[in-house]
């Protein structure tokens, strides 16, 4: 469990989730919504990635070790499912919104 906490603290430090705040303050709505989204989808691609150059390096034997290509593999993992039940509050809140009579 700590591992999963520590693994998702590093998926929210890393800088993806963290832009959230700046992007919402800015003036323009429009572009401040759009980097909002681009870095959470940033945020979301870059462990996968990240998880899927650890794999190629330890198929190739470029010295990658199995326990860091593992540990790599669940923080892409953890990311993904961050990211989707992220998605899945918003589309929740969303339908609520919009099942509310004016």
């Amino acid at each position: 469990m700590s591992l999963a906490i520590t693994s998702l603290n590093n998926v929210v430090s890393s800088g993806g989730l963290q832009s959230i705040g700046p992007a919402v303050s800015s003036a323009k709505p429009v572009s401040g919504f759009a980097s909002v989204l681009e870095g959470a989808i940033q945020s979301v691609e870059q462990p996968g990635q990240k998880a899927d150059k650890a794999i190629q390096n330890f198929l190739n034997g470029d010295g990658e070790e199995l326990h860091n290509v593992a540990l790599t593999v669940q923080q892409a993992s953890l990311a993904f499912d961050l990211g989707l039940q992220v998605r899945n509050k918003v589309v929740s809140a969303y339908q609520e919104v919009m099942r509310m009579q004016m």
